[in-house]
């Protein structure tokens, strides 16, 4: 569901509890956590997809640098499918942004014509945080959410994982992921 269709985790575990289970609501001990569901996608990406994903992911990737760059003053990070290289053909680019004002950041995009959505996201710090504004648009035929935080959020974004596994990346970050990536294709 995940890596073909594109449903979110939260979804997908919902529709295969029901299918399975019989449940709609089945107990938390049941369900995989969302590592393991990403371990899953992987293999299935891996064994299913293969040279179609390296390609599809190496644009997103690139489309997400090219909008990071242009939003450097509102310091981008990088989340999400494209980030951790299960990016489907349905996942968007999602970014993290923080600035003293969202409204300097709609500001920005509609100074650039820019066609913007605006919404709500859950606060990566949790349900006891308020969601915070989100503006999708569209960046050379990609869709883009660009969560928007204060500055004094970042403090929390930066904390690693405790599995070691990339929450988020700068720019600099992403280029050397991309290149990483790079590498390991001309090596195979």
């Amino acid at each position: 569901m995940i890596a073909q269709d594109g449903a979110d985790y939260a979804t997908a575990k919902a529709k295969a509890a029901r299918q399975v289970l019989g449940v709609d609501r089945p107990s938390p001990n049941y369900l995989p956590d969302n590592l393991q569901v990403e371990d899953e996608v992987r293999r299935y990406q891996a064994l299913f997809q293969g040279p179609a994903l390296a390609e599809r992911l190496k644009r997103k990737r690139q489309a997400a640098l090219e909008v990071m760059e242009q939003l450097a003053d509102f310091r981008p990070y990088l989340t999400g499918a494209v980030l951790n290289g299960t990016a489907g053909e349905h996942d968007d680019i999602h970014l993290q942004l923080f600035a003293d004002s969202a409204k300097e950041v709609e500001i920005w995009l509609l100074g650039r014509n820019v066609n913007i959505d605006i919404s709500e996201t859950p606060h990566f710090k949790g349900g006891r945080h308020d969601p915070v504004e989100t503006v999708s648009f569209l960046w050379h035929k990609e869709t883009v959410h660009a969560e928007l935080y204060e500055m004094n959020d970042m403090r929390g974004a930066l904390k690693p994982r405790a599995d070691g596994r990339l929450q988020r990346v700068d720019a600099a970050g992403l280029r050397a992921l991309m290149t990483t990536d790079e590498t390991l294709e001309q090596d195979e």
